[in-house]
C-alpha cells in the first residue's frame, strides 16, 4: 500500500489526500536523522545520493556556476562534475586529484584550485578514496574562496553514524549521503544541514523542484535503519566494518598487493592490479567465478579505459553485517590473492584449481554464516 500512496509535498502541507499517515513515518525519519547525525535538519525524501547532491546544486547554483569536486579517476563520484553526467555538462567544472605517490587529496592543490577558480560550490567526499578527509581544511578554503561546502558522506555515513569516522557536519554547509552502503538500509538519500536558510531551499529544490512525491515505503525504510544505528549495538558495527577493512587490506598487502593509498580509514579499500599486469575487467570476472563479488574500478592515474580498469574496489560493509570478524577477512583476503596469483601467472587459462578451492572455502564461510536464521 505504501508502494502506491502519493504524498508530494511535506508535513502537514500534502497535495493529495490521504496522506495524513505519511507523517508518522517521515516526521520519526527526520527526527531519528538529526538525532543521529547531530544536526538541525534533514531532508529525507530524496531518492538517491545522486538525486541529492542535484537538489542541492538546484537549491544553490544555476547552469554555468563553477563546481571544484574530486576528479572522477581519483575516485571522485558522477554527480560530482563528471564530463559525462549532468553535473559535467550543465556547471562549469574544476577537479582536483590525489598525490600520485601517496594516493591522498593534496590539500595544497585543493586550495590553489580554489583560489584561482573561485567555485561557487566545493565538494568533499568520493566513492573510491579510503582515507579521512580534512573536512576542517575543506571549509577554510570554501570560506577563503566564498563558496559553500557540501560533504557526500554516501560511502562513510555508517561509520560516522557509529562513531568510527569524523563527522563532517561540525563543517559542511550541506551534507548528503545516501541510506544503504555503511548505513545499511533501504535504497534512498538523505540532506543535513544546520543552516534554517539552506534547509528551507533544500526542500523548495527538491519538491517541486527535482522530485514529486517520495517513495513512500523507501522512508519507511530509511526510518528504520536510522532507528537501528542509533542503537548501542549500531556503534559496534562501525567500529567492526572499519577493524575488518583494515585486516583485508592488510592481508592483500601482505600477500604483495597495492591498495591505493597503502591502507584505509574506511569501510572500502582500492587495489591497484597495475603490479599484477591485470585489468580490473579480467580480476573481476575471475573472482566472480570463484564466489567473490567485487566491482571494477579505476585507479588514479589509470591508463585503462573506464569499462576495464586497473583497480578493484573492495569493501567489508555486508560482509561485517553478516556477521565475519576479522579472522573471516583474512580468510577472503588470501582467496582473492590465491585466485589474482593463478589469474597473474597465466591470464589466458580458465581458471583452474585456486578457483576451485576458493569457491568451496566460500560455500563453507556462508554455511557458518546465514543471511537469515534457520527457521
Amino acid at each position: 500500500m505504501l508502494t502506491n500512496q502519493t504524498v508530494a509535498g511535506y508535513l502537514g502541507a500534502r497535495f493529495h489526500g490521504g496522506a495524513d499517515f505519511a507523517g508518522e513515518i517521515e516526521r520519526p525519519a527526520i527526527e531519528r536523522a538529526t538525532r543521529l547525525f547531530g544536526c538541525r535538519f534533514a531532508n529525507v525524501q530524496p531518492h538517491s545520493g545522486s538525486q541529492a547532491n542535484q537538489v542541492v546544486y538546484l537549491a544553490l547554483i544555476r547552469p554555468g556556476d563553477r563546481l571544484l569536486g574530486m576528479g572522477l579517476a581519483a575516485g571522485g563520484h558522477l554527480s560530482h562534475g563528471a564530463a559525462p553526467n549532468q553535473t559535467g555538462k550543465w556547471f562549469d567544472v574544476r577537479h582536483y586529484g590525489v598525490d600520485r605517490e601517496s594516493g591522498r587529496i593534496d590539500m595544497d592543490e585543493v586550495a590553489r584550485l580554489a583560489r584561482e577558480h573561485r567555485p561557487h560550490v566545493v565538494i568533499a567526499g568520493g566513492s573510491a578514496y579510503s582515507r579521512i578527509i580534512d573536512f576542517a581544511r575543506f571549509r577554510e578554503i570554501a570560506d577563503a574562496a566564498g563558496a559553500h561546502l557540501l560533504v557526500d558522506m554516501a560511502h562513510i555515513a555508517g561509520l560516522v553514524a557509529g562513531g568510527a569516522h569524523p563527522s563532517p557536519l561540525p563543517h559542511a554547509h550541506i551534507v548528503t549521503t545516501t541510506t544503504y552502503k555503511s548505513l545499511r538500509g533501504a535504497r534512498g538519500g538523505l540532506i543535513l544541514t544546520d543552516d534554517e536558510a539552506l534547509a528551507r531551499k533544500i526542500d523548495s529544490a527538491i519538491f517541486p523542484g527535482v522530485q514529486g512525491s517520495p517513495i513512500l515505503h523507501a522512508m519507511a525504510g530509511k526510518a528504520a535503519c536510522l532507528g537501528e544505528a542509533l542503537r548501542p549495538e549500531f556503534a559496534a558495527y562501525a567500529h567492526a566494518t572499519l577493524n575488518n577493512a583494515r585486516a583485508l587490506a592488510d592481508t592483500l598487502t601482505g600477500r604483495g598487493d597495492t591498495i591505493v593509498s597503502g591502507g584505509t580509514d574506511t569501510s572500502l579499500m582500492l587495489l591497484d592490479l597495475r603490479p599484477r599486469k591485470l585489468t580490473g575487467k579480467l580480476a573481476c570476472a575471475r573472482l566472480e567465478a570463484a564466489g567473490l563479488t567485487c566491482n571494477k574500478n579505476a585507479v588514479p592515474f589509470d591508463p585503462e579505459k573506464p569499462t576495464v580498469t586497473s583497480g578493484l574496489r573492495l569493501s567489508s560493509n555486508t560482509g561485517t553485517t553478516r556477521g565475519f570478524g576479522e579472522t573471516e577477512f583474512r580468510l577472503i583476503g588470501g582467496l582473492i590473492a590465491d585466485v589474482l596469483d593463478e589469474l597473474a601467472a597465466d591470464p589466458q587459462a580458465d581458471a583452474g584449481p585456486a578457483v576451485a578451492a576458493a569457491r568451496g572455502d566460500v560455500a563453507a564461510l556462508c554455511r557458518r554464516f546465514p543471511i537469515y536464521p534457520e527457521m
